[in-house]
């Protein structure tokens, strides 16, 4: 007898909806079909969608940035996480220079991860690093981590690492089959001027540093046949120069892109307002022209994360921005939030495009026979309004509602509630 029959859904597999029922046991899918089998536990998903469990690729719990702590944990986070029917995310070790740091970087954010009610796997950071891009992919590794974030900005805090370096870890990239994941602007057109106002923020952080920087790493990809992941993508003509230019290696997946639900809702107008401060992240909002070319070219972006990274308002409520801590939330609502846009088009980029990327396929991303019973019930006939005053999505409207999450084949999520549950670490290796 199974543990757990799903029933009556329509199910979302290999890219395709179907109606049929899934069977579970010791947390892993074991049986799909149409047949109506024994099972413990029932649950009946008729008129529903029933989903993959979420991965949410980019996300920050207690991260440190200066004096200032994220306002989210690994225990906060990951709830709200939950909420928006995500059961693994990925998050980033702390920047290291050399090797020799990757052990004590990995035991600080596993001890942390303790508390996350869901999986999570790490992403090794690296800033300026001494040590060589072979020493650090090893040591990685070994901690069953495949890939390798960067900033190619950021060096007045000495965390941009160059080009030259890039180049080496790209072409080793390959052969490790590990992603390099970077933060890309382009640090010579970004300004250094310490007092830019928030109304100005998406000027002294321009379309075009994103958009030279972009085109330059994707060259450098395809020279050296490297793994090449840009996160938080928030130009529209980023994506359409890719396009045109390297349209073999996007479709192939060697070049991935990654982009956020705030890029796609929210332009740079609302930085002229009087709570523009709440809206402040690494790279900024976009003027309308560039938010509307990156909506319509959705189909080329693989995967949706977060860049979950909120903080309290008093460390964003500040004249310059350069005294304020960048980032925003959003976990709980990426879903919804892309759904209510996109619709069904959208679901591969919260599941199997995510776990393809970063090595978590099939057993993650998938409702394949043998992959962990990780799954959302979603309900798209419903709307609602978001309820959150501490989001910038409060008072949206949405097409869908998160039902229940279910993680390795327990309900660990129900009516807006998440129970009791305890996540493990994810080795990639």
């Amino acid at each position: 007898m199974y543990d757990l029959g799903i029933k009556n859904g329509t199910v979302y597999l290999n890219g395709g909806f179907f109606n049929c029922n899934i069977y579970i046991k010791n947390g892993v899918i074991t049986n799909i079909t149409n047949e109506d089998l024994g099972c413990k536990v029932e649950e009946n998903a008729s008129g529903k969608l029933v989903l993959p469990g979420f991965i949410d690729p980019h996300v920050h719990f207690s991260l440190g940035v200066g004096s200032n702590i994220s306002s989210d944990d690994f225990y906060t986070g990951s709830i709200k996480g939950v909420l928006g029917g995500v059961t693994t995310y990925i998050d980033f070790l702390d920047p290291i220079k050399s090797v020799e740091e990757i052990e004590e970087a990995y035991k600080n954010r596993m001890k942390l991860a303790e508390k996350s009610v869901s999986d999570y796997a790490f992403h090794t950071t690296i800033a300026n690093p001494k040590s060589s891009p072979e020493e650090i992919i090893k040591a990685g590794i070994e901690k069953g981590i495949t890939s390798i974030k960067l900033f190619t900005t950021y060096a007045d805090t000495d965390r941009r690492t160059y080009d030259k370096y890039i180049y080496d870890l790209l072409k080793l990239s390959k052969k490790y089959n590990v992603r390099v994941v970077i933060h890309a602007e382009n640090d010579e057109l970004v300004s250094d001027d310490k007092k830019v106002k928030v109304k100005d923020h998406e000027v002294s952080r321009p379309v075009v540093s994103e958009v030279t920087e972009v085109l330059k790493l994707a060259e450098m990809a395809r020279e050296t046949g490297g793994l090449l992941y840009i996160v938080h993508v928030s130009c529209g003509t980023t994506v359409k120069r890719l396009k045109e230019c390297f349209s073999k290696e996007l479709k192939s997946k060697q070049i991935i892109l990654e982009s956020c639900p705030h890029y796609y809702l929210f332009n740079s107008e609302i930085y002229k307002g009087e709570e523009g401060y709440l809206y402040l992240m690494t790279p900024p909002l976009r003027p309308e022209e560039e938010r509307k070319l990156l909506y319509e070219q959705i189909d080329f972006i693989t995967t949706i994360g977060t860049d979950h990274c909120p903080f309290a308002k008093e460390l964003k409520n500040k004249k310059y921005t350069s005294e304020i801590a960048m980032g925003i939330g959003g976990i709980q609502y990426s879903f919804q939030n892309m759904y209510t846009e996109f619709g069904r088009k959208i679901i591969s980029k919260f599941t199997d495009g995510p776990a393809k990327a970063y090595g978590l396929y099939p057993q993650k991303g998938s409702l394949m026979v043998g992959s962990y019973a990780d799954i959302v019930i979603y309900d798209e006939n419903i709307k609602e309004v978001i309820n959150d005053s501490e989001s910038i999505y409060d008072g949206k409207s949405m097409k869908g509602k998160i039902e229940k999450v279910f993680l390795r084949g327990k309900l660990i999520a129900e009516k807006g509630k998440v129970l009791e549950s305890k996540g493990s670490y994810v080795n990639r290796n």
